[in-house]
């Protein structure tokens, strides 16, 4: 019986489409894993663990339990989608200009333009489809909100291009945009913002960011922020201090002039200042006694104590608003 062979033409037509199909296989391997790797570039860019600083937007305009509606909440939620597009693009394009910098960072060296992991190029596209979403949420929302929004991107960019470079202006530049989420989200709710709270938040902020100054001279910074050559440990020891004196002084007087608590409104402010001034002293100590605030938002969440702290104020405030008293 004759064997049945193959003829070779056969076999070197399988082993060619064999190999095409072993090369676009990998080929569609390594184009997945460059999309994935630009992903989490992307993500990682875009900083989602400080989008938590754009909630600043909502807790001041629902401290009046007058504007829980349906309408001024949804207004509230459009103003905060706003700013945390809005401080994402802030943060891309100061990390394109930071790059160099940041590569002499112990901890921002790690950053995806300062590593290599992520083309400029694509961070700018990235920061160009960002400012075109953002432009049309704006263009649909109130220009209330949409002037704080604006104010905010100009800040910054006057910010990124010179100020960040001025020791103190840079700390109250920062600090000058936390105010401005306050107010657009006020402005959302249609909700008269309160001085004295807005000052409480600017004198917070200034506070943070003097702490977060004063961790990265500590770290011998001051080849990335130049601005640091104008501070010194214990003049920003005296800043934080200070600032901290004038955020509680003025969560007091917010509380005693501007807050309607009904009949019972010094029992509501016997609640909530033991916790208010309890977070502020234990952030003090993290900073003043562990070297820590290097990054406030870390060292507010992952700290158990302020964590258990948040949480117990946080169960006063809500049933103060069950007993029918509004939130402080």
């Amino acid at each position: 019986m004759a064997s049945e062979t193959v003829p070779e033409a056969e076999l070197h037509t399988a082993a060619t489409s064999a190999s095409g199909s072993a090369s676009t296989s990998a080929s569609t391997s390594a184009s997945t894993s460059v999309a994935a790797g630009r992903f989490r570039g992307l993500l990682a860019l875009s900083r989602p663990g400080q989008w938590i600083k754009s909630l600043l937007v909502v807790p001041l305009p629902l401290l009046d339990p007058a504007v829980w509606r349906l309408a001024p909440i949804l207004r509230v939620g459009a103003a905060l989608l706003a700013f945390t597009l809005a401080s994402v693009i802030v943060y891309v394009v100061n990390d394109i200009g930071d790059r160099e910098r940041d590569r002499l960072h112990p901890v921002k060296r790690h950053r995806p333009l300062a590593a290599g992991r992520l083309p400029v190029p694509v961070a700018w596209l990235y920061a160009a489809v960002l400012s075109v979403v953002l432009g049309l949420l704006l263009a649909y929302g109130t220009l209330a909100v949409a002037v704080p929004v604006g104010a905010y991107l100009l800040l910054n960019a006057a910010y990124s291009r010179a100020l960040k470079h001025v020791p103190l202006v840079d700390a109250f530049v920062v600090s000058c945009g936390f105010v401005l989420r306050a107010v657009a989200g006020c402005a959302a709710a249609g909700v008269e913002p309160s001085a004295w709270l807005l000052i409480c938040v600017f004198s917070l902020c200034l506070m943070l960011s003097f702490g977060k100054r004063r961790h990265e001279l500590m770290l011998r910074g001051e080849l990335h922020r130049p601005a640091l050559r104008g501070y010194s440990v214990p003049y920003l020891d005296s800043l934080i201090l200070h600032t901290a004196v004038l955020t509680a002084i003025t969560y007091l007087l917010y509380l005693r002039t501007e807050v309607s608590a009904g009949p019972h409104g010094d029992a509501v402010m016997l609640l909530s200042v033991p916790c208010a001034f309890f977070g502020l002293f234990r952030y003090l100590q993290l900073v003043l006694v562990s070297g820590e605030g290097g990054e406030p938002v870390r060292s507010v969440l992952h700290d158990r104590t302020m964590v258990v702290n948040s949480l117990v104020w946080g169960a006063l405030l809500v049933g103060s608003l069950l007993a029918g008293q509004p939130p402080l």
